[in-house]
């Protein structure tokens, strides 16, 4: 049996690359099915501490560093998964995870749950270090969108596709007009490049057409605070339609995306691959609003499952909003169809045969 060192992110904090890890982590199929070791990637243990350096960041990468060497020399992997950082901080950081694996291993799998490398190549000194960390290593990528962003270092033939998936929920999750007011929902961090403005300044077009409406804000403070979003929910004058509820977890959780009608996600942030709440809000069979960045057409099947607006557009986003709003039979439709997608597609199931198919082939 192929021993594999895994090294990925999991939990705190919570985002879409450690909630992969903790699945992967956490399979019965991946553990029965290679001789696994794990370690956390993770130096940081909030979202706001993404970025940021420190002290005890340090103490905890130097950690990672001594953990990596000794599973190296003890452990002697036949393959090392890592889930690699693809520009900026978090990548100088990786790079020295896998340069040390490359020393003690030939066979490396890096796998993408970011882009960023194609925008970082330009730097001299970032331009070397990719070459030396993509120099015979296969890459696991998302979606087949996600392939120009390495493509000047890794050949197609050493890349392999993995779309993520999560676990199926256990309720009912069925289409259905639920009120007279449209409940939008927008489940992600308060980051502005998530399109959290953006849809505030949407929210106040669509109120000017006296449509009704309400949008449900879920989510932790990122580079936007709370006081900074009530302040712009007071600007805009749409006290009346929007609201915040922060984090939300468990039933809670599944309680707002049961009470939905339409998800919005209207992002443009720059690292953005393959959202895991589009894949929840479609397995609660709701119509999904969102853009086309990363490998998210691979997800959305554009009128048939959602709707794809311009990005940072507030006119494409209320537009497209606005049609949803005033279709119930266009809204079940969609809903429908993206529940059917997610269970063919989407499911940890399904992730986890891909994944373990893919280990073995590498």
């Amino acid at each position: 049996m192929k021993n594999i060192l895994f090294i990925l992110h999991y939990p705190p904090p919570i985002h879409g690359a450690s909630m992969m890890g903790q699945y992967i982590r956490e399979s019965k199929l991946v553990n029965s099915s290679f001789n696994c070791h794990y370690i956390n990637l993770s130096t940081s243990n909030s979202v706001d501490e993404i970025g940021k350096t420190g002290l005890i960041k340090w103490f905890r990468y130097i950690k990672i560093l001594t953990i990596t060497l000794n599973r190296l020399l003890s452990f002697k992997p036949n393959t090392v998964y890592l889930t690699l950082t693809a520009s900026g901080t978090g990548f100088y950081k990786d790079a020295l995870v896998a340069i040390i694996a490359k020393l003690f291993s030939r066979n490396i799998v890096y796998h993408f749950h970011n882009k960023g490398v194609q925008k970082a190549q330009h730097n001299w000194f970032n331009n070397i270090l990719y070459k030396i960390i993509f120099h015979n290593a296969q890459v696991i990528l998302l979606s087949k969108y996600l392939y120009s962003d390495i493509e000047k270092y890794v050949s197609i033939k050493n890349v392999y596709y993995c779309a993520n998936g999560i676990p199926k929920n256990i309720v009912n999750s069925e289409s259905s007009v639920k009120k007279n007011t449209v409940q939008l929902l927008f489940f992600s961090n308060l980051i502005e490049s998530k399109g959290v403005i953006l849809l505030l300044e949407a929210c106040k077009l669509l109120k000017k057409q006296k449509l009704n409406f309400n949008c449900l804000f879920i989510g932790g403070e990122g580079d936007i605070t709370t006081k900074t979003f009530i302040d712009k929910v007071k600007e805009l004058q749409i006290e009346n339609v929007v609201e915040y509820k922060g984090k939300m977890y468990g039933q809670d959780k599944e309680d707002v995306y049961a009470q939905a009608d339409i998800f919005v996600l209207p992002t443009y942030y720059s690292n953005e691959c393959f959202p895991l709440v589009i894949l929840e809000a479609m397995q609660w069979s709701l119509p999904v609003v969102t853009t086309d960045e990363g490998g998210i057409k691979d997800i959305i099947d554009v009128g048939r499952t959602g709707l794809l607006a311009d990005k940072n557009n507030i006119v494409s986003l209320s537009e497209k909003l606005r049609l949803l709003i005033t279709s119930p039979e266009m809204r079940l439709k969609m809903g429908k169809a993206g529940k059917e997608k997610f269970d063919k597609e989407f499911t940890i199931d399904l992730f986890e045969t891909r994944l373990v198919k893919i280990l073995n082939q590498i």
